[in-house]
């Protein structure tokens, strides 16, 4: 820290998709989705100090060799965005301690950005609040508002239009992480593709999807056995076929008692649910016995929060 250098640190989850339904590909590329999202208690933790410039460097106890330093970083990106909305003239030096698995799908360096853009906000004085903040976090990408606001929200569009979900209790999830590097577009081209090959079965996919009702009230009156029944994402069966293992890791949790497991996103973390405490650490030592590693959360939690200064 600079002497003198007033900081602030900032917490926001990550997150699971519990539900993710894809609708037709559209003339413009992309496609609407419909997912349920869940905030999860694995945290980054982003420290904003005042600087000259822009500069944001890695601790904690995941491996950041990969992760870009330069203005192509979304963190960077996040702050300097808000430096030019606000007409803000100095920098920030920017201090992530990552706790999110990177590129497993679920949303580490969204929480991030969000975390950055709160932090910065109370750092500079920029007045936007979380409410000014939101529109600034969707121009970064679908998963930064989300983390901005947290809980469990129906994400529909791009999955970057919100709405927060009524959510009852805690439900308990064992994040199986698999070393399968799987692309978010490849993952979708799969899809595609599936789907052209199999249209005569699969019939025409409509162009706008919806979260299930079953899924919305599962989480309503917090039911994880119904929540089990209901989880969805219609990315698994690419992200299955492009990362075979991952099949493997599925059985291996479902017959070690989770109630249910789903690959999150386009992967390639995969979610099982699970219903308690005890399961969790049971399910964790089974999949860790097995070589896989695993962690264990809790959702719904809050999104990004000032924790220090």
């Amino acid at each position: 820290m600079e002497p003198g250098g007033r900081s602030i640190t900032v917490r926001a989850p990550g997150k699971i998709n519990v539900f993710f339904r894809v609708g037709a590909l559209q003339q413009d590329g992309y496609h609407d989705v419909a997912s349920l999202y869940q905030a999860v208690s694995l945290f980054e933790e982003v420290t904003a100090t005042a600087a000259d410039d822009f500069s944001v460097r890695f601790s904690g106890p995941i491996d950041t060799t990969g992760l870009p330093v330069d203005d192509s970083n979304l963190a960077i990106r996040a702050a300097r965005l808000l430096a030019e909305r606000s007409g803000y003239s100095g920098g920030v030096r920017l201090t992530v301690l990552k706790r999110v698995p990177i590129a497993g799908g679920m949303g580490g360096g969204s929480a991030d950005a969000a975390a950055t853009l709160l932090a910065c906000d109370e750092l500079w004085g920029t007045g936007f609040g979380r409410a000014g903040l939101l529109p600034i976090a969707a121009e970064l990408g679908a998963d930064v508002p989300f983390a901005l606001e947290g809980g469990t929200a129906v994400g529909t569009g791009r999955g970057d239009e919100l709405s927060p979900a009524l959510a009852k209790g805690t439900f308990h999830w064992v994040l199986a992480l698999s070393e399968a590097g799987l692309s978010t577009p490849v993952v979708y081209r799969a899809l595609d593709r599936h789907r052209d090959e199999h249209a005569g079965d699969l019939g025409p996919q409509p162009d706008f999807v919806k979260v299930d009702t079953a899924v919305l009230q599962a989480v309503r009156v917090g039911d994880a056995g119904s929540l089990a029944d209901a989880m969805h994402n219609d990315l698994q069966a690419a992200s299955l076929k492009l990362a075979p293992e991952l099949t493997r890791i599925l059985e291996l949790g479902e017959s070690r008692g989770a109630l249910a497991g789903i690959v999150s996103g386009s992967g390639p973390t995969i979610a099982f649910l699970v219903d308690g405490t005890q399961a969790a650490a049971e399910l964790r030592v089974a999949l860790g016995r097995a070589g896989v590693r695993a962690l264990t959360a809790t959702g719904p939690v809050p999104g990004a929060r000032i924790i220090e200064g």
